[in-house]
């Protein structure tokens, strides 16, 4: 029971029925029918006028309907825009992280590293140290033995010398 549709028949046949006898506000004219007529036409242009206006009504409706759609589907694409790039930032943010803790990691691993190695050059050369005093003090040991096996082999030869004059002088000559 529409007016677009096939069921607008009726209608027509209310203002053919409303038309007779002064109809419209009739007046009693020597050819009634033209009253009619002129209140058929009438009053179609007032239906006319009437269901331009419920359709214009209907458009305004749709056009709102279609505005308020388009403002969603806007807002849904500045929603999702807006969260692509928040997703773009956050992953950027944790790149930079990851980076930043990354390089403070390897810093951090190359000092631990370097300690290490340090420690462990300052151990050998501590070692090198130890023999190094070592070896001097056999060195100094073996000098000072050499230079008493010296000086008590210069004592002997010196008291054998001493020895063999006392005894040839000590002893008569023969003659």
């Amino acid at each position: 029971m529409n007016f677009g549709g096939d069921g607008g028949w009726w209608i027509l046949l209310l203002f053919i029925l409303l038309g007779g006898n002064g109809g419209f506000g009739g007046n009693n004219s020597l050819y009634p029918w033209m009253n009619n007529a002129e209140n058929i036409s009438t009053g179609l242009n007032n239906l006319s006028s009437q269901i331009s206006t419920g359709f214009n009504g209907v458009e305004i409706a749709a056009n709102g309907r279609q505005i308020a759609d388009m403002n969603q589907i806007f807002a849904l694409q500045s929603s999702m825009q807006n969260c692509c790039c928040e997703n773009r930032l956050a992953t950027s943010q944790t790149q930079n992280i990851i980076q930043s803790e990354g390089a403070a990691t390897r810093l951090a691993i190359q000092n631990q590293t370097q300690a290490i190695l340090d420690r462990m050059c300052e151990q050998e050369l501590e070692q090198l140290r130890s023999a190094n005093v070592s070896l001097q003090n056999q060195v100094n040991m073996l000098n000072l033995s050499a230079s008493q096996t010296a000086q008590t082999a210069q004592l002997i030869a010196d008291n054998t010398a001493q020895t063999q004059y006392l005894i040839n002088k000590l002893t008569p000559a023969t003659a």
